[in-house]
């Protein structure tokens, strides 16, 4: 039974991995085409932050959705869908011909995406013993940030350099893992059980599954309130570094290739600070883990406001990559261990929806920040006030969840 339970967590981890990679060489794909979808479709600076706004946008229902559906009717069939319309939609990228058509696919590959990714928390989580989980989503989500690190290399091949290349790769690749998702994946153990009871409940007593309002109730009210300003605040942090790194390198008189380069170590020790912060999570109090996590995004953001030499800016990158894309992770994980199986898909599902506001406002308010002359040290600065927000109410958060 044990070995059939190894086997079953993963089989489930590894193909959410995959799944991970391919949000990750998402996240990258933007930023990479951006100058080949310019000179195409003879876009300003204006029309190119609305195209990097329309796959974030697409990330918020999907995200409400996703979550909610899966609780409903399974995990495995709302993943296998989201991550046919994803790729179907990153297809679409490269064929279509106005700038119109280009927001309207890019606004639906998002939403596929957006999606999947509280459900591959939610299997990542329920594949596995309640004290296996932040290991389980830390060796799922590190799949993000090694994809943006395969694309940010591909990029600089033949290969990359035309822009719908990119996304040929990231449609592709999906509809090559669905055939192992149908044949390979199965469904949460949890779910199944929890369907199973509610069957054999009778309709009077039987609870509404996966509700919204569930999520507000006495028992989950302060938690669904802790994570969301977490996510909030934390996710605006990490997409102002995703988007403004490599620019904020040219701010302080590097190359882009400087920048580029930074991204890089920025991506490379994010994977490994994901898997560690998520080990420690099971392994560790969890309040430890949140001070580690938070202290050392701080270190690093102070590392970049003070550092002098290339090599302390890649070695200040590399640390904010660790904690920062690592602490994500571990909220992701953190969703899945606070939340009951019947509203697990739901509550991580609304809260990445809500992060994802953040991921949204903050390059924007990054780009405000340097167009008024605050200059690269402004943008950090500000990050810092939402890192220890962040830290603040996760610390609330772990109050309720056993040590």
């Amino acid at each position: 039974m044990e070995k059939s339970d190894n086997k079953h967590a993963i089989v489930t981890v590894a193909i959410c991995f995959l799944i991970a990679v391919i949000e990750g060489l998402d996240i990258q794909a933007a930023g990479i085409a951006a100058a080949g979808i310019r000179e195409d479709f003879g876009l300003d600076k204006s029309q190119l932050g609305v195209f990097f706004s329309a796959g974030i946008l697409g990330l918020l229902p999907g995200a409400l959705v996703g979550g909610r559906i899966a609780d409903r009717i399974g995990r495995k069939k709302v993943l296998i869908c989201s991550t046919a319309v994803f790729a179907l939609f990153t297809l679409f990228t490269a064929w279509v011909n106005s700038f119109h058509s280009l927001l309207a696919v890019r606004f639906l590959a998002g939403a596929g995406l957006g999606a999947a990714m509280p459900i591959l928390i939610t299997l990542a989580s329920e594949a596995v013993t309640p004290q296996n989980r932040g290991r389980a989503v830390g060796l799922m989500y590190c799949g993000m940030p090694v994809g943006a690190a395969i694309l940010s290399l591909i990029a600089t091949t033949d290969f990359g350099a035309d822009w719908k290349n990119v996304f040929y790769l990231g449609g592709l690749l999906p509809i090559i893992v669905i055939p192992l998702m149908i044949l390979l994946l199965p469904e949460s153990k949890e779910y199944l059980k929890t369907k199973e009871l509610a069957a054999n409940t009778s309709a009077a007593e039987a609870a509404p599954q996966g509700s919204f309002k569930d999520l507000f109730n006495t028992e989950n009210r302060m938690r669904t309130f802790c994570i969301w300003v977490s996510y909030f605040f934390t996710l605006m942090v990490v997409y102002i570094m995703l988007s403004w790194l490599p620019s904020l390198f040219t701010e302080l008189g590097f190359t882009r290739k400087d920048g580029a380069t930074a991204q890089f170590y920025f991506m490379v020790s994010a994977t490994i600070g994901t898997i560690i912060l998520g080990m420690l999570t099971d392994r560790w109090k969890k309040a430890y883990v949140i001070v580690l996590m938070y202290g050392g995004i701080l270190a690093g953001l102070f590392a970049l406001n003070g550092a002098g030499s290339l090599t302390q800016m890649y070695m200040a990158s590399a640390l904010v990559g660790a904690f920062v894309i690592g602490c994500q992770g571990v909220l992701y994980a953190f969703g899945g261990i606070v939340y009951p199986t019947e509203v697990r898909g739901t509550g991580v599902g609304v809260g990445s929806a809500v992060g994802r506001i953040g991921a949204m406002l903050g390059p924007a308010i990054a780009g405000q920040l340097l167009a008024a002359g605050f200059g690269a040290a402004g943008v950090i600065s500000a990050a810092i006030p939402c890192i220890i927000i962040s830290a603040i109410f996760m610390l609330l958060l772990v109050r309720r969840v056993p040590q």
